[in-house]
């Protein structure tokens, strides 16, 4: 809670000297020990690198520095293509990532697997009178009541696989003026893709691919309800069981997986269902839009009342209106017990808050594409995470919703975030850390961090080596 015994040296030096009187040579070794210090307070400054990890970290620092001197043509969009054809983002597509704290379950898998998961029987479709614009999707054996037909009676359209591409996205990212705006077209996304991967058989597929799509990282789902071709909701434990099946059968067949965990995460309200899935079911969160939804506050006495062994992870302050009900949720979550935040996009106006949430060992969920995307900042430049950076505060790097804005699970974020938003001077160290955090704060038990680690360092050592060999071709031609 209080300031290191390192920096009160630092600002009593300074605070005790005549600066003015300074003599230039006074004046470069002050620089140097105030530049020195702040350096070494990041995030990362912890992380001693191995010979290996230095000629590689030579080689990204290079590409970092190019794109840099390049600089962005457009900050305030998400260029897609343009950052895959990036050499910087290929290196770090490449990395050893660790877990994928913060994802949601059904924008978790690429739009371009969702779409052939449409090529199911049975599957009926709702649109516009015009029938330019599809509304709805259900499986049904026979017609539903509500005015459908067969989505493959549709197949005949040249360009219906380019149109769902872009009804199940966020782009073009211009249309969006607010927040709001934003919010209510990605709510519309989801509610659109309930009648699709919410039935019973089609999930088990769905949630195979995207693990197949986050391989080597552990993924944050969420509890939805699923249902069958006769409309009735599949009762919850055997929604569990299909998440837990998939999940055995993928990691039998993927040994480097680390693990999978449930995250009960209902759109902002308590439900106390969540009490019958000890283990398995690790955590709770409250998502949906801030703004327009409840605040903590209002559920805190159901929340206290959740067994020890869940664990909170909340979304909070995801807002940029200082001092509002929103922004509060900050306050609720670290009070309430919070294991980590989701977002804390205010949190760098409470000092008090950011100091309570280092002391008391609270990641901050970082999710640089999302905040783009849903407007809360147009510029990874200007983005509060680089104070967290700065001032050391637990974070990791997380994605939420990739598949909404075409992201790889965890590329993008990492790229923007160590190209945009990390000083320019951070490097691999920043990179190891951020890595690193994500299973340290993640909902794994010691033995099950110990093992994920083992097997994250080692994927990280052969992912340097690469990059040093890389460096070694390049030094020899």
């Amino acid at each position: 809670m209080h300031q290191s015994p390192d920096e009160m040296t630092v600002l009593e030096m300074l605070g005790s000297t005549n600066l003015r009187q300074s003599t230039p040579e006074d004046y470069r070794i002050l620089r140097e020990i105030v530049n020195s210090f702040e350096r070494y307070s990041g995030v990362g400054n912890d992380i001693q690198l191995t010979l290996a990890e230095h000629a590689a970290n030579e080689l990204i620092m290079c590409e970092k520095t190019r794109e840099y001197a390049k600089g962005i043509m457009d900050p305030s969009k998400f260029v897609l293509h343009t950052v895959r054809k990036s050499p910087l983002f290929q290196i770090l597509s490449k990395m050893p990532k660790g877990a994928a704290l913060k994802v949601h379950d059904t924008s978790m898998c690429s739009l371009r697997s969702v779409i052939e998961l449409t090529y199911r029987e049975n599957l009926w479709v709702c649109t516009t009178q015009d029938g330019c614009r599809v509304e709805a999707f259900r499986f049904a054996k026979e017609k539903p009541k509500d005015p459908m037909e067969k989505l493959r009676e549709l197949r005949g359209e040249r360009n219906l696989r380019k149109y769902l591409l872009v009804r199940f996205s966020m782009y073009p990212l211009a249309s969006f003026t607010t927040n709001a705006h934003a919010w209510r077209h990605m709510m519309g996304i989801f509610d659109l893709l309930d009648g699709l991967l919410q039935y019973a058989p089609l999930w088990g597929d769905y949630y195979y691919n995207a693990l197949k799509e986050f391989y080597a990282d552990g993924v944050r789902t969420v509890l939805p309800q699923l249902y069958c071709l006769d409309g009735s909701l599949l009762p919850k434990r055997q929604t569990v069981q299909i998440y837990k099946d998939t999940l055995e059968q993928f990691k039998k067949e993927n040994p480097g997986f680390i693990d999978s965990k449930l995250i009960y995460a209902p759109i902002r309200h308590v439900q106390p269902e969540v009490k019958e899935f000890p283990g398995f079911v690790v955590g709770f969160d409250l998502v949906g839009q801030e703004d327009v939804g409840h605040p903590l506050s209002q559920f805190a006495e159901e929340l206290l009342k959740l067994p020890d062994h869940i664990n909170f992870y909340f979304h909070a302050g995801q807002t940029n209106w200082y001092g509002s009900h929103v922004d509060q949720n900050l306050l609720d979550a670290i009070v309430l017990g919070t294991k980590r935040i989701s977002h804390g996009y205010t949190i760098t106006k409470h000092p008090v808050l950011m100091r309570l949430a280092k002391y008391l060992n609270i990641a901050l969920e970082v999710c640089p594409v999302s905040n783009q995307v849903l407007q809360l900042g147009s510029d990874y430049r200007n983005h509060p995470a680089a104070t967290l950076i700065a001032e050391n505060v637990p974070m990791v790097i997380a994605s939420g919703n990739p598949a909404f804005w075409r992201a790889a699970p965890l590329s993008h974020d990492f790229y923007m975030a160590f190209l945009g938003i990390a000083p320019m001077n951070a490097d691999l160290k920043f990179l190891k850390r951020t890595a690193k955090n994500s299973i340290r704060y993640s909902s794994l038990k010691d033995e099950g961090k110990a093992e994920a680690m083992g097997k994250w360092k080692r994927k990280w050592d052969q992912w340097v080596a690469n990059i040093a060999a890389q460096k070694e071709n390049q030094e020899n031609k």
